[in-house]
């Protein structure tokens, strides 16, 4: 489940982000302080609190309470969080981010680069540094920082069941460079060690394939919803209704079995890593 279609109306410096600026500037010049002074009450510098009020920087919701709090906002900061949380996002992403971060389960076919809750910080940058249009540097910066953020899934305190089946071809592709790819490769291993995790690979020299229809994520919530998440190139789209969700969990059943074991796939990637 990745993000990386640029949506240019939810950029940074518009949108909600913009509005919480303009909502944190008031409140600070109201409080008499000056950005560097309300840097140094929160633990920011002086250029990153302009960041936040010029909306090119996503506030995380620690600052956004001690502002709250520093500048005497009754809550009026604090209300916003959860907006300010999901504007990190491109809007076509922002309600699957929400159901990724809450599902029981999860479970991904990826074709195209390792999937976002795997990547790296440098295979992320990576990721969106090469994407065309380029994008500005500070909306490269808050696609790295949304990514990251979505691997607190892997922190929760009720484990969700998360599987990836991963094409051979994602894995030597060396985007960033094998440096960075070497990175990867080994946080993939360590993922892969994960109790609640399975990770497996689709050999290029299968001679049957059932996922030609591109990249999707099968989510299943806590109320027992299965949807199916499907992006490519500038759409994407959340499947409720039964049929649609059905076919894809068919295709990503014979994905499994034509993929190589979990054992067997993490011993493919310590094999790559040995040709590098």
């Amino acid at each position: 489940m990745d993000d990386e279609v640029q949506q240019p109306e939810y950029e940074v410096g518009t949108g909600m982000l913009c509005v919480f600026g303009r909502q944190l500037k008031l409140l600070r010049e109201r409080a008499g302080l000056d950005r560097a002074r309300l840097g140094s009450l929160t633990g920011y510098s002086a250029s990153t609190i302009a960041s936040f009020e010029q909306g090119r920087r996503i506030s995380p919701p620690k600052f956004i309470d001690q502002a709250d709090e520093v500048l005497g906002a009754g809550g009026v900061l604090s209300a916003s969080k959860e907006e300010v949380a999901r504007a990190q996002y491109p809007a076509f992403f922002r309600d699957a981010a929400k159901l990724e971060a809450e599902a029981v389960e999860l479970h991904v076919y990826a074709n195209q680069g390792v999937p976002g809750l795997l990547q790296t910080e440098e295979y992320a940058r990576a990721v969106f540094t090469n994407w065309r249009p380029l994008l500005h540097e500070d909306v490269v910066e808050q696609r790295v920082t949304a990514r990251l953020a979505r691997h607190e899934i892997f922190c929760r305190t009720q484990l969700p069941t998360i599987s990836f089946v991963i094409e051979e071809s994602v894995l030597r592709r060396p985007l960033g460079g094998w440096g960075v790819m070497r990175g990867q490769l080994e946080q993939i291993l360590l993922h892969g060690q994960r109790r609640n995790v399975e990770i497996q690979v689709l050999p290029t020299e299968r001679d049957e394939h059932a996922g030609m229809a591109g990249p999707f994520t099968l989510i299943e919530t806590k109320e027992g919803r299965r949807i199916a998440y499907v992006e490519a190139q500038q759409d994407s789209r959340l499947y409720t209704a039964r049929k649609p969700v059905r076919e894809i969990e068919e295709q990503y059943g014979l994905l499994r079995a034509q993929a190589l074991t979990p054992r067997e796939s993490l011993a493919f990637v310590e094999k790559l890593l040995g040709e590098r």
